[in-house]
């Protein structure tokens, strides 16, 4: 399979530049990778980077920042989400099984230079002069060694032990000589329960030559710092003549003593109880491995006698149930210690199987040969490996790591369940031969093989030879005592230590974390005598992943200190931490080119992410280093310090794009930025400080004996206090170096960005270190806030609080306190509790607000101490009524004193607040304060903006980075909603205070009190009087969500017409609620606008409910309005006219279409549909309706609506229209046609107003004088015609020269006879003006000229062939003319 990589015009920070292929040598691989590795480069790095990160750059910081509700994360939600990642990763350090697998390795880093060595000296302790006085007397034996723990020393002399407190200047001898037997061996055990008292916490196994003696041993801590030891008899011993004890061991689990001597070679126990049974004694002895008979038979002396062989060491691994022991001939055993009192042995290892499994490893070595023996063996118990159970130490030097598995060849993992056998897993060869000195290189040559050879590891080095003993403690420290001169009674003593920083940082991706130790020789001048484990067994976690994670734990818990005792003194060494190494690397360079030489080294080593940790744990005062005067003190030379932060300012990367994100088109550009090593090491030294608090529960409740509640600290005081003053000088650093970190710097940091890029990820890089800055703040206020709660009465304050409340303390962590909302209300609770609780106590409020305040001011701020007064004041006002002044003025102010601290008002104390001023009838306050935090809560007024842009559900953010790439931009929930939604919530509390003032006042007359009218008005004028126009927008919505429409158009508000205005462009009800409103006001032409935007608007509206909004616009827009012009008002006027004549033939167009009898129902009711709808332009109404149904009186109002004046086309349509009348009368049979002509013309006439263009006279005249003549000839009157057009009062002077041109024109088909047709019309047209000009003394037909032209031609009438009765009237009329005129 192949991939196409495709690389953009400009290059990301950040991308693969190569992949590394996986080994083809590597023979298996693990089936899961101990933990994630990321992007190897970074920008302006100075050093090469290997391809694998350290755990502090592992922690996958990019990505979409959001809640799983889909909303983004504030800045600590932000931060706690980094910490938790961090400390997740954390817990991902490669188990021991994963980088000590099959094979061999010899990779050591052994350097003179003793800023690496992995473990420092810290004092020589020298054993006191009485015990030489007494050594010099002994006559036997005499043996020496450490009750390490304790910090305490002993030594056997024949029969007697001393035991003394080492680090004691002169300390006091503890001597046990009550037996006269010299003794053997000593072990100091701890006992099994409830044997003896509580203050008896070990015993002394004290065995002699005749018998084992128990003695108690108890411990008290004295002020000093010291402890104190007392040895109790307890009257326990057992006999064990000829045995000749030299190993005991005690089972820290169980109890339970195991030992063994030389005569036998056996595995015995010792057991004990408090009392005598039957057949039972106090002190018994168990062979387990020789048993029955068998034990008690005599050895014979027949033959020859073998070589002994009896057992030199017993391990127990508690965690396993497993007892090791290791014999004089290098034999291992295998015990299974049963929960029934048994103990079984289930695995012999020879020292031939052990050379055979090695065999198989590696080639033929003379450090691996049946010339050398095991010296010492250890166990590793289960938390810290699931696989290896033993690590065997040769007289060679090397180490010989085993694991034991069960039948079917599957790992241990439970301790009821015994191994059957034992594999070599791993072995170690030693450093090489020649011992490093002061400034020489280190030697790194490692590699990892399966069953085969390897020519780079070295097998043959003889460093370590002869190792005479040697120990082994968790996670991995590794002491060998080498004895180089026999003849010299000194030891070599070389130890080596887990890298760490390197095994959670492999070299390839490919390849397992490597075993990567530190060693160092010292030269201890004496014979080692004994060597013992000061400090609590190391455990960074309690499973095999992380337990090994020194990185993790080393701000947390104190270094682990070893004690070896030499016959000169008790030397006591300290593990030296990787801060403590940084800080003497640096502090020897002293010059910048020194300092950049060791932080790059420091960068290969352990990566960018781990040196920038370590670098600002050593600014602040983390490192720690031996004094001159042998103590262990903190490092504060102002150069060291300056140094550590030049390496954390100067050598802290910069933040990059995550190329793997950038196919997400959901993210936004800042989210694909990886911040800084910087910040990831800044998390990384945040994590380590607060790991062991911050999943912890901050308080634990218990019962005391007499059954009252106690309640304790989870985490002790101090080491609270601890945490708190590390993370206070983070704090304070910062803060001096604000100006030199990026993503602290501020805008001016922006000036120096050169790319759009640049300043993406230097955004993404403040938010990142900005939200660590603020949690910081949080966590060292939260742990201010958690010293002031355990010193006060904390079972007191716990039992005050309400169930629920107590139920969230139980459960509160410290990462709930310092970083949910919910734990700082809890918190803010507590703070209450301990006010309410002082104050009951007689104490002042000031001065007890005053004191948290000043102590943990995020928790108790100024604004509290205000809120807490105001509460004092509405409670008093409560108790002393509302109705009289005393109390009315205790109201008043409260609310002046919650107004003050509205910005920090909660829901919760807000709802407190309203729900006590409604219940003292204060409705006016309870309203008031409620708008006043809604306010200080959206200063900006975002609300009132979103509500103005229509409430956007979502934003579009420009993406400009991922426009490079052709990625579409992606969205995002606009803020300001959640603004809204906080806003709201206060006047949801408003709505609830006006629901209980209408309550009250639908209540009887007789149980309203004369105030209740006064408190109303008092409510309403707030309400009315707010200029918070979203909170007058929201009242709105709820009145009309409470069907009370009508209480809208009452109120006096000027916010109203806004609100309705806003409303009505996507509901038709608040539209007309705003013309209703409009009207009311008498704003006529606004309510004329409305109407006519409702006419047009989109909403599914019938047409006539759209020819009534015109109706009423025009109405509206004929009528005055103030304020308002001429011209707008003629504007407006005409095109609602216009519109309504339009919507008019619509309307025509779809009541002829309901009765036409044409079409399917299906289209005429789709065509019904199209209509009855918004209103149309008018070539839509004539091309798809009118002219294609032939609908020709609307065709000819379009004609008239359009302006359209081709005399032409009109003309045609009026003959269309005439024929088509007359042909659906005749269809019908009634009535005649001429009155249905007559009808029609007669309507479209008064609709076009008699219109020259759509109207012609000139045109019509003629055409119906044809339709007469032609169609209608001796059916109705015979002058119908001129009496339709004068009933429409159409001029004479327009009709009378049609006629008169069709008569002198001839035209067809009135020509020879039929002209008198025309003449009788004529006549009548004549008669009838002459009729209604002469009345009122006017002129007749308007002039003499006019009477003298018509005189003439009616003496030409009377030539056209009329017949006798209208040649009389002809010459009747022209008679009268005549007579006017003279």
């Amino acid at each position: 399979m192949s991939f196409t990589v495709q690389t953009p015009q400009r290059p990301l920070p950040g991308a693969y530049l190569q992949t590394p292929a996986i080994s083809r040598t590597q023979t298996s691989l693990p089936s899961q990778p101990a933990f994630n590795t990321g992007s190897s480069s970074s920008l302006a790095r100075n050093v090469l980077q290997p391809s694998n990160q350290s755990l502090a750059q592992q922690s996958p910081q990019s990505g979409q920042q959001v809640r799983p509700g889909g909303e983004p994360l504030n800045p600590i939600e932000r931060a706690s989400k980094t910490i938790n990642e961090t400390l997740a990763q954390e817990t991902r350090y490669p188990e021991l099984d994963s980088y000590i697998g099959q094979g061999i390795s010899s990779d050591y880093n052994v350097s003179g230079a003793t800023a690496w060595a992995p473990f420092q000296k810290v004092k020589l302790y020298a054993i006191p002069d009485p015990i030489f006085e007494q050594y010099n007397r002994a006559q036997v034996s005499t043996m020496m060694g450490l009750f390490a723990e304790l910090n305490h020393a002993w030594v056997t002399i024949d029969n007697a032990l001393y035991i003394w407190d080492y680090m004691q200047p002169n300390p006091d001898l503890i001597g046990f000589e009550e037996q006269p037997n010299s003794i053997t061996a000593v072990r100091m055990v701890v006992p099994r329960p409830g044997v003896f008292v509580s203050s008896i916490s070990r015993l002394l196994v004290i065995a002699t030559t005749a018998e084992i003696i128990l003695v108690g041993l108890s411990v008290q801590n004295i002020p000093t710092g010291g402890r104190t030891v007392t040895l109790y008899q307890t009257g326990m011993s057992v006999p064990i003549k000829g045995m000749d004890v030299c190993v005991v061991e005690g089972s820290e689990a169980t109890g339970r003593i195991f030992f063994s001597g030389k005569g036998d070679g056996d595995v015995h126990e010792l057991t004990y109880q408090q009392e005598e049974r039957w057949f039972q004694n106090r002190c018994a002895k168990t062979n387990h491995t020789t048993k029955g008979l068998s034990a008690l038979a005599p050895s014979l002396p027949f033959g020859q006698k073998p070589q002994p062989d009896y057992i030199t060491q017993m391990v127990i691994d508690d965690s396993r149930r497993l007892l090791y022991t290791l014999s004089l001939k290098s034999t291992i055993r295998t015990f299974h210690i049963k929960p029934n009192g048994g103990l079984d042995v289930v695995i012999t290892k020879y020292l031939t199987e052990t050379l055979s499994n090695i065999g198989h490893m590696t080639s033929p070595s003379e450090l691996i040969s049946p010339n050398m023996s095991i010296v010492s063996i250890s166990s590793i118990p289960s938390q810290e490996a699931s696989k290896l159970h033993i690590m065997a130490t040769t007289s060679t030097g090397c180490r010989v790591f085993m694991s034991a598995t069960s039948s079917y060849g599957s790992p241990i993992t439970g301790s009821s369940n015994a191994p059957t056998s034992m594999q070599v897993q791993h072995v170690k060869f030693p450093p090489a031969d020649s011992v490093p000195t002061q400034g020489s290189q280190q030697q790194n040559n490692m590699q990892m093989t399966t069953y085969s050879s390897n020519p780079g590891i070295n097998t043959s080095s003889k460093a370590l030879r002869p190792t005479r003993r040697a120990a082994r403690y968790p996670p991995g420290y590794f002491f060998c005592f080498v004895s180089r001169a026999p003849q010299v009674a000194a030891d070599s003593l070389f130890i080596t230590a887990p890298d760490s920083g390197r095994i959670a940082r492999p070299q390839e991706s490919s390849q397992l974390s490597r075993f990567a130790e530190l060693g160092v020789w010292l030269e201890i001048g004496g014979h080692v005598e004994d060597i013992g484990l000061v400090s609590a067994p190391f455990s960074a976690a309690p499973s095999p992943a992380g337990f090994g994670n020194e990185l993790a734990v080393q701000y947390d818990k104190t270094s682990s200190e070893v004690a070896i005792l030499t016959n000169s003194g008790i030397h006591t060494l300290r593990r030296r931490r990787l801060v403590d190494m940084f800080a003497s690397c640096i502090r020897v360079v002293g010059r910048e080119e020194g300092l950049e030489e060791e932080v790059k080294k420091f960068i290969r080593q352990y990566g960018r992410g781990e040196t920038a940790a370590t670098a600002v744990a050593v600014a602040c005062g983390q490192g720690l280093d031996v004094t001159p005067d042998s103590r262990v003190g903190e490092i504060i030379d102002p150069e060291i310090v300056e140094h550590a932060r030049k390496a954390f300012i100067d050598f802290g990367g910069r933040p990059q794009f995550n190329e793997n994100l950038m196919a997400d088109q959901s993210l936004l550009a800042i989210d694909m930025v990886r911040p800084s090593p910087r910040h990831d090491g800044l998390a990384l030294y945040i994590a380590r400080l607060v790991r062991s608090i911050w999943k912890a529960p901050i308080a634990i409740e218990s019962v005391t004996p007499s059954g009252g509640l106690a309640v304790h600290p989870s985490i002790s005081l101090d080491k609270l206090r601890e945490i708190q003053r590390a993370l206070a000088k983070l704090q304070e650093f910062l803060n001096n170096n604000r100006s030199f970190i990026d993503g602290l710097a501020g805008p001016e940091a922006l000036g120096r960005v050169a790319t759009k890029q640049e300043e993406v990820a230097l955004q993404a890089e403040h938010r990142a270190i900005h939200s660590l800055v603020l949690l910081i703040s949080n966590i060292v206020e939260g742990i201010s806030f958690v010293l002031v709660l355990f010193d006060e009465r904390i079972e007191e304050i716990v039992l005050s609080l309400a169930n629920e409340t107590r139920q969230q303390v139980r459960n509160m962590t410290f990462e709930g306190l310092f970083c949910t909302g919910s734990g700082k209300n809890l918190a803010k609770e507590l703070v209450k509790a301990i006010v309410n609780r002082n104050i009951a106590n007689g104490s002042n409020v000031d001065t007890v607000a005053e004191a948290l305040r000043r102590r943990c001011g995020s928790f108790c701020s100024a604004d509290d101490v205000i809120i807490f007064k105001a509460q004092e004041q509405l409670k008093k006002a409560s108790e002393a009524g509302s109705a009289s002044e005393f109390g009315r003025n205790l109201l008043n102010e409260s609310l002046r004193l919650f107004k003050q601290v509205a910005s920090s008002l909660s829901m919760d104390q807000l709802h407190w607040a309203v729900q006590q001023y409604v219940s003292t009838q204060f409705y006016a306050g309870a309203i008031e304060l409620a708008l006043s935090v809604a306010q200080e809560g959206d200063r900006g007024n975002r609300a009132l903006s979103w509500i103005q842009d229509g409430r956007p559900e979502q934003v579009q953010e420009a993406q400009c980075i991922l426009s490079k790439y052709n990625m579409t931009n992606n969205t995002e929930q606009d803020p300001r909603a959640t603004v809204f939604e906080a806003r709201r919530r206060c006047y949801n509390l408003v709505h609830q205070v006006i629901t209980a003032l209408d309550q009250s006042s639908n209540q009887p007359p007789d149980m309203i009190s004369g105030q209740y009218a006064t408190r109303r008005d008092e409510a309403y004028n707030v309400i009315n009087t707010s200029d918070d126009e979203a909170f007058q927008t929201n009242l709105y919505d709820w009145y009309l969500s409470q069907n009370q429409s009508d209480r809208l158009l009452q109120v006096q508000s000027p916010y109203v017409a806004t609100y309705l205005e806003r409303k009505s462009s996507d509901n038709v009800q608040h539209a007309d609620l705003l013309w209703e409103y409009y009207s009311n006001e008498n704003r006529y032409h606004d309510a004329a606008v409305v109407q006519l935007a409702l006419a047009k608007s989109a909403f599914p509206l019938p047409l006539d409910k759209r020819i009534e909004y015109l109706s009423r616009a025009k109405a509206n827009a004929s009528a005055y309005a103030p304020g308002v012009g001429r011209q707008p008002r003629q504007l407006l006027l005409h095109e609602v006219s216009d519109l309504l004549d339009v919507a008019n033939i619509q309307d025509d167009l779809l009541q002829r279409l309901k009765t036409d009898p044409r079409g399917t129902p299906e289209r005429k009711l789709e065509i019904a549909n199209e209509l009855d709808g918004p209103i149309l332009s008018l070539t839509e109404l004539y091309n798809r309706y009118a002219d294609q149904a032939s609908y020709f009186d609307v065709c000819i109002l379009i004609y008239q609506a359009a302006d359209h004046r081709n005399p032409g086309d009109i003309a045609q349509t009026w003959q269309n229209l005439l024929d088509a009348t007359h042909r659906e009368t005749v269809a019908r049979g009634e009535p005649q046609p001429y009155e249905a002509i007559i009808e029609k013309v007669r309507s479209l006439g008064t609709r076009l107003n008699l219109s020259e263009s759509t109207f012609p006279i000139p045109v019509l005249v003629p055409l119906l004088e044809r339709y007469s003549f032609e169609n209608q000839r001796g059916v109705g009157p015979p002058t119908w015609v001129m009496d339709l057009f004068l009933e429409l009062q159409v001029p004479y002077e327009s009709i009378f020269p049609v006629l008169e041109g069709m008569l002198y024109n001839t035209v067809a088909p009135f020509d020879g006879r039929n002209r008198r047709y025309i003449a009788a019309d004529m006549l009548h047209l004549l008669q009838r003006w002459f009729h209604d000009s002469s009345r009122g003394g006017a002129k007749v037909f308007g002039g003499d000229a006019n009477a003298a032209a018509i005189s003439e031609t009616l003496q030409l009438l009377q030539q056209t062939g009329l017949d006798a009765e209208r040649m009389e009237e002809c010459r009747a009329l022209r008679v009268r003319i005549e007579h006017v005129l003279r």
